[in-house]
């Protein structure tokens, strides 16, 4: 079982994922060499203190601090952390097709970044947390705006 997969089973609830695109990441960044590389990017689990600053030198600002602001705003986030739906998409345009290609391909509307931990079952504070581990995952997208996505480990396949 990868590290991901366990992430996502619940089984490292002291780690976190941080995702960086292609886009946002340099070539010659040192978290290429520590992560995994996707198809769009490169994506990494570790500690908890080590993935918070990562985080925070990668993209220049603090974990938690980035989580609160997302938690503003609900949208959807890939299962396997490294991508989501903008809950802003169409709310600038982007669904009259205005750049005249024939496609409405969304490009203002992709993950720069994810950073994801997981919180453990907790009964007493009720909610998704009585009824497993919930994974909490944060996304930013091209078009400058955050949101967040968070779900019952196991509860998507």
């Amino acid at each position: 079982m990868s590290k991901l997969e366990a992430f996502l089973a619940g089984d490292r609830l002291d780690d976190v994922v941080f995702y960086l695109s292609d886009a946002f990441l340099d070539d010659d960044s040192r978290l290429r060499e520590v992560g995994t590389e996707t198809d769009d990017g490169v994506r990494l689990v570790l500690d908890g203190e080590t993935g918070r600053s990562a985080f925070q030198a990668g993209t220049g600002m603090g974990a938690m601090e980035f989580a609160k602001e997302a938690m503003a705003n609900e949208g959807a986030i890939a299962r396997s952390l490294d991508g989501g739906e903008c809950p802003f998409a169409g709310d600038d345009g982007d669904s009259d097709d205005s750049d005249d290609d024939g496609d409405d391909d969304g490009d203002d509307h992709e993950v720069r970044f994810v950073f994801a931990f997981a919180e453990g079952e907790n009964p007493e504070v009720g909610g998704l947390y009585a009824e497993g581990d919930v994974i909490h995952a944060y996304a930013h997208c091209t078009c400058g705006e955050s949101y967040s996505h968070k779900w019952v480990v196991g509860e998507r396949a």
